[in-house]
């Protein structure tokens, strides 16, 4: 009997791949320099050079039981401490290495923490936009997912409806900053008042509450804007990071699982992470970006391109009469749809011009399209007629 559960997941795309796979249609039928794909955040900055030839030169000195063979399961103990040097000197003290659990990417990491942090049938908050495999996540760890909506445009959370959900009982809060879709990174003001609130939930109830802190994004800010080191703020924190954005590296799959020494019964909760880890199938993560890790944890993109395109965009289509949420970090602008049309209207009108866009509603929110910008300098210039087109469709 095939579980029904799994079948469903199987036969429902993702919104994000759907448009992507459209996009590769259009264009083997039009050509590439006519689609404007905006779809899927797939960093086009290059890999750092340190980080290629250090992988170069792991290949020509290969051996290959130590380069190919497995690692222990939460990783090399050399990659474990590369890592947990740089969340040191963001916290401004000692990490252990033995705070990290080495994973296959943040989506593994996210995964493995719900799993070893939720039991069945209890309630996890997600602010609201949020990447739509959270739901995915916490549902398969036997969770109910609670949406906290945006207060406005600057895409922080509605307290009042964030202070609502944590009554209602939740196990864990995940926060995405700088966030995929809008760009919009938590204010430290922001953060401590969510504190505030899960501590007060803390010791009324008795029990733990665990904010999860996915930061795939956290290098790529823009001008004067830093990101929070969450744990110094909310002790019971979790972190999950991955390198595929600041090392140009999604399809390699490398990333890691934070349990600080502030969080609660931290060696608890690092056990249980092994332990969710091992359930799901989690061997290793992939040895050679592991090794490569141990000499490349401190290397930070060039963000240079992205920084470019953010501004060519957001300048462009705000003359142009869009709504637009100006992003601190990541590569994604959130631009409202016009005249009161939903987020799927917006994105088939933007088709018309070649403009692929990704509708909101998946990400929690109604009425707004994510724009990846992480694309050739050329291609978002050049797609600016379109976008024009666009604008007087909807008589802007």
């Amino acid at each position: 009997m095939i579980a029904k559960k799994m079948l469903a997941l199987g036969k429902s795309d993702s919104a994000i791949r759907a448009i992507a796979a459209y996009g590769d249609a259009r264009r083997s039928e039009i050509g590439s320099e006519n689609v404007f794909d905006f779809s899927i955040g797939n960093p086009n900055v290059p890999t750092p050079e340190k980080v290629k030839n250090t992988l170069i030169e792991l290949l020509q000195n290969e051996e290959s039981l130590a380069l190919h063979g497995y690692t222990a399961a939460p990783g090399a103990m050399a990659a474990r401490k590369a890592a947990a040097e740089q969340e040191s000197k963001r916290a401004g003290y000692d990490i252990p290495a033995e705070s990290i659990y080495l994973t296959s990417g943040a989506s593994s990491s996210l995964s493995i923490v719900l799993s070893a942090l939720v039991s069945e049938g209890e309630k996890v908050a997600v602010l609201a936009p949020f990447f739509p495999e959270y739901k995915v996540f916490a549902e398969n760890a036997g969770a109910e997912i609670l949406i906290v909506p945006p207060a406005g445009d600057d895409m922080q959370p509605f307290m009042a409806a964030f202070e609502n959900a944590v009554e209602q009982g939740v196990a864990a809060v995940i926060i995405n900053s700088p966030n995929n879709p809008s760009g919009a990174i938590l204010s430290e003001q922001t953060l401590r008042v969510m504190s505030k609130i899960l501590q007060a939930a803390q010791e009324e109830k008795g029990k733990s509450i665990y904010l999860i802190a996915d930061e795939p994004y956290r290098e790529l800010v823009y001008g004067d804007v830093t990101v929070p080191f969450v744990p110094n703020i909310y002790p019971n924190t979790i972190v999950c990071y991955s390198y595929s954005k600041s090392l140009s590296l999604p399809g390699e799959r490398l990333g890691y699982i934070m349990v600080p020494p502030c969080v609660k019964d931290s060696a608890e909760v690092f056990a249980a992470v092994c332990g969710a880890g091992r359930a799901l199938g989690y061997v290793c993560a992939p040895s050679l970006m592991q090794h490569m890790l141990a000499q490349c944890a401190d290397v930070r993109p060039d963000i240079t391109s992205y920084a470019k395109n953010r501004d060519t965009l957001y300048d462009a289509l705000s003359g142009m009469g869009f709504d637009c949420v100006k992003p601190d970090g990541a590569f994604y602008l959130f631009v409202k749809a016009p005249k009161g049309d939903s987020a799927g209207e917006f994105c088939e009108k933007a088709k018309k011009f070649e403009i692929l866009l990704v509708p909101s509603d998946s990400f929690g929110v109604a009425g707004y399209a994510r724009l990846a910008y992480c694309v050739s300098e050329k291609t978002a210039e050049n797609s600016l007629p379109a976008f024009r087109k666009l604008a007087e469709e909807y008589g802007l």
